[in-house]
């Protein structure tokens, strides 16, 4: 079987598609066929170097934190699942795996996946699961937004945030959105209440928030200032800058900011597809590239300015 693997820290360009053995599923495993994968942060992280404390030297290493597809066998004691079955989920972030999301077939325990939606083909699903999870775990657990709040999305047309814009709406939530100009009609369509053009307008000009979204990581301290005395602030972004306001806010005490990131499990992947289901939330699916390509869909990605998500189709590869 095919896998894209990365063959040593660095740009795009370490990026491979190898032949390799296809994994067999142990106790509590599921193989999975996998139709496609997408590309996200933390995919671009860990290819660059910048987890290599965790994620050590040793290469080639698999590529693609999330998939979607079909079950193609079951281990022992796997009760959920049979053969045909259509499922989402994702492989461990931090972990070292020979295949991941971006190959033919990926071994997972059964509780990183959830049944796909029946509405959703799979390169529209794959689109969801980081994207989606982050956005429902860090709207509803850690920010806890409530009908009739004022919300702030920062970096609004990438996956997470379509996702959040979406999700938001569906919790009564009034939405702000800052992403580039070109993108506030889609925005709009998605259900922002509000879309002002981050290259030029600043923080001042905008709030106060109850709550604020971050996918971007730079000027938390003054977008901070732009909550009010019972605001918080969650960031998907880790950088030097976000650290350093996230340890600050928690000196100071009120408007917290707190970092998150997405390890989905069945619960959170039921959730989400329930949103699809009921319509409140689409995918935004910006390009799909076949698994050859995988390098230029991390290209594209790191370029930033689309409005979604990269996905991996690897089905037909």
């Amino acid at each position: 079987m095919k896998a894209a693997q990365i063959t040593g820290y660095g740009t795009p360009d370490v990026l491979r598609i190898h032949d390799v053995d296809r994994p067999a599923p142990g106790a509590g495993e599921v193989l999975v066929s996998v139709e496609a994968s997408s590309v996200n942060g933390l995919d671009t992280i860990v290819r660059a170097g910048g987890m290599r404390i965790v994620t050590g030297r040793r290469f080639p290493v698999g590529v693609g934190l999330d998939f979607a597809g079909v079950v193609a066998a079951t281990g022992a004691g796997v009760q959920q699942y049979r053969a045909g079955d259509r499922v989402w989920g994702t492989v461990h972030p931090l972990k070292r795996h020979t295949t991941a999301g971006a190959a033919q077939y990926v071994v997972v325990p059964a509780d990183r996946l959830g049944r796909a939606p029946d509405a959703l083909e799979s390169v529209a699903a794959a689109s969801l699961v980081v994207a989606g999870t982050t956005a429902l775990t860090a709207l509803r657990d850690t920010l806890r937004l409530t009908g009739g709040e004022r919300l702030l999305v920062r970096g609004a047309a990438g996956g997470v945030g379509t996702a959040a814009v979406q999700l938001a709406r569906a919790m009564g939530g009034h939405v702000t959105a800052l992403a580039r100009d070109r993108h506030a009609g889609a925005l709009r369509e998605l259900g922002a209440d509000e879309v002002f053009d981050y290259g030029v307008t600043t923080a001042e000009r905008i709030g106060p928030f109850d709550a604020i979204l971050d996918t971007v990581g730079s000027e938390l301290s003054t977008y901070r200032r732009r909550l009010t005395r019972t605001g918080r602030m969650a960031t998907i972004a880790l950088s030097a800058s976000s650290m350093a306001a996230i340890c600050a806010s928690s000196v100071h005490g009120a408007r917290r900011v707190r970092m998150l990131s997405s390890n989905p499990g069945t619960a959170v992947l039921r959730d989400l597809a329930a949103y699809v289901t009921s319509g409140e939330l689409r995918p935004v699916v910006d390009s799909v590239y076949p698994l050859a390509d995988i390098a230029a869909a991390h290209r594209a990605f790191e370029r930033g300015g689309v409005v979604g998500k990269q996905v991996v189709a690897v089905s037909g590869t």
